[in-house]
């Protein structure tokens, strides 16, 4: 393996950041970290090689201000930038700006972010190429009669969704006309916050289809690769919260399908580096093209856990202008991998975000686990940024054992100081439907309630409660009581849960 960079960049924070050190570590490339006020001692800050505040709390001041980092790339040499996810990782002008510097941006070019990361483009770059697509605008929404105008004419219900990124931020599903106007400027709203780009287009809402996202590489020569699909039906407020690799639902022709259209997509414009390509699979297996990630995922870990592959060193080795060494048929996809996002959120609660500082931070490990993480204990969690902590990644020879092995990391893991969304996890992966591969995007909507989470941890109260009694009553010393009412609520969530489904 070749390596060419000496110091890389990272725009970004939290654990995307640490996850892209990492492999610069292994590769030998010095790691430069930027940082806002809130995250002047956070775990990025402290793992990179060097450090340079951004001098500013909000995400406009800091991490979406391209002068600011392009000035500390060039002040301390840096050979690339890596934008990790979100923020500045699908503007084409930065990495149009990175490149003018003089830099190596790590991820596709500004003209191919053009084409593909803007939603209304890729649509109908899609359907020119005879993808199929759902209906829609293929621009974005101009004013709010032309809203009115659109909704009628595909009919509710409909979905707005941010033109210039994804994760959920300005998406909206509108039921009704009198709600559309409201839902606009709220997602126009939110994607401005998110991205610095306000614009939001509308299409046509599938009800209760799969999210099934196809991960593709290309390189500077012509070569693409399709890595195989990644099921993201487990969503609230419309963001991923559970992914899984391989699909339940998919077959090798349907997938083999998924990735010749990914490929005909990206080739078509140009495409090199990292991407995924995003579709919504009905209950007919029919699929519809939805969007492209111009950008390295939060997910990307199942696939490196059954392909054997280091994405973010796929990544830079492209930006160095190496070629893919593999061939399509040289693809091997082993086992099955499953991810739950933790994040810093109340489930009795809406999933309201929950800050305060991390009194107990304990991962879980052991074979088959991986976490990747940005916090550790005695960090705050601020309400600045996305609220997510870490992501646990599990391995298994089938999916059973791979929610096996999940289910127990789950009950490792101990956060004190702030609500997550642990058992929110816990409940889904022990549920008879997902169990079972049988859900859509709706699951959420359909099969939780912040009641029922209220019920559960009410429930585990006191069990806890019960359990320190019982200890007490035993004669078990202070330090022995203390661990095992760490230990033994988590254990129940299986069983509760499986009275619960019966």
């Amino acid at each position: 393996m070749k390596t060419l960079f000496k110091k890389l960049l990272i725009a970004n924070r939290g654990e995307i950041a640490i996850r892209v050190m990492r492999t610069c570590r292994e590769m030998g490339i010095r790691t430069v970290a930027v940082y806002s006020e809130p995250d002047e001692s956070a775990m990025h800050v402290r793992y990179a090689d060097e450090a340079y505040s951004l001098e500013g709390s909000k995400a406009s001041d800091t991490y979406l201000n391209q002068q600011k980092i392009l000035a500390i790339a060039n002040r301390v040499k840096a050979d690339a930038i890596h934008p990790g996810y979100g923020f500045l990782s699908e503007n084409p002008e930065f990495a149009e700006s990175v490149a003018s510097a003089g830099l190596n941006f790590v991820g596709p070019s500004g003209s191919s972010i053009r084409a593909l990361g803007d939603k209304t483009a890729a649509r109908t770059r899609a359907q020119e190429l005879g993808i199929p697509t759902v209906p829609g605008t293929e621009h974005p929404l101009l004013s709010e009669h032309e809203a009115i105008e659109t909704a009628a004419r595909i009919g509710y219900p409909v979905l707005l969704k941010a033109a210039a990124g994804g994760g959920g931020k300005g998406m909206r599903i509108v039921g009704a006309e009198t709600d559309l106007l409201s839902a606009l400027r709220a997602a126009r709203s939110e994607a401005e916050g998110a991205f610095g780009d306000g614009r939001v287009y509308m299409e046509k809402y599938v009800e209760s289809p799969r999210h099934i996202e196809m991960q593709v590489v290309a390189d500077g020569y012509g070569k693409a690769l399709y890595l195989g699909e990644r099921e993201c039906s487990i969503q609230r407020r419309h963001q991923k919260v559970i992914e899984e690799t391989p699909s339940p639902v998919v077959d090798e022709p349907l997938r083999q399908n998924l990735g010749e259209a990914a490929i005909k997509l990206i080739r078509s414009a140009g495409y090199v580096n990292a991407g995924t390509v995003e579709f919504l699979v009905d209950r007919a297996m029919n699929f519809y093209f939805l969007e492209v990630n111009t950008r390295l995922q939060v997910e990307h870990p199942v696939t490196e856990f059954v392909t054997g592959l280091d994405l973010v060193q796929e990544q830079i080795l492209i930006a160095q202008g190496e070629r893919l060494s593999r061939e399509q048929g040289e693809v091997r996809r082993i086992g099955h991998a499953l991810e739950c996002r933790i994040y810093a959120e109340d489930p009795a609660e809406g999933f309201f975000p929950s800050t305060g500082v991390l009194k107990r931070y304990r991962l879980p490990e052991g074979p088959r686990v991986r976490v990747d993480n940005g916090f550790r204990e005695g960090d705050a969690v601020s309400s600045f940024y996305d609220p997510m902590l870490a992501k646990v990644v599990t391995w298994g020879a089938t999916r059973a054992e791979s929610i096996a092995v999940m289910n127990r990391a789950l009950s490792e893991f101990l956060v004190v100081g702030v609500q997550t969304t642990i058992p929110f996890c816990q409940f889904v992966v022990n549920h008879s439907a997902f169990q079972h591969g049988d859900f859509s995007t709706d699951f959420v909507k359909q099969q939780f309630s912040p009641e029922l989470m209220n019920r559960l941890q009410d429930d585990e109260r006191l069990f806890l409660l019960a359990a320190s009694a019982w200890l007490h009553q035993n004669g078990a010393t202070h330090s022995t009581q203390h661990a095992e009412t760490e230990r033994l609520p988590r254990s129940k969530w299986k069983a509760k849960n499986e009275a619960s489904h019966r």
